[in-house]
């Protein structure tokens, strides 16, 4: 069963970009590009999301 993780490995601040990117088996740059252009668009809806993520989901190995 796949489930969505925030990476150990492809991390640049808590993991969450990376994670994304392992569950949809695209590369991580694409998906902390598209996370940018998102910013300019929404900063304060954005990066609500990206902070709620960091608490939703688990750290790799955590089990819950």
């Amino acid at each position: 069963m796949k489930r969505l993780y925030r990476s150990n490995k492809d991390r640049m601040l808590a993991g969450v970009l990376g994670g994304i990117a392992e569950y949809l088996n695209i590369d991580p740059p694409v998906v902390r590009l598209v996370f940018v252009i998102g910013l300019f668009f929404s900063v304060f809806t954005i990066a609500l999301i990206y902070v709620a993520a960091i608490f939703i989901i688990p750290n790799e190995g955590e089990i819950y």
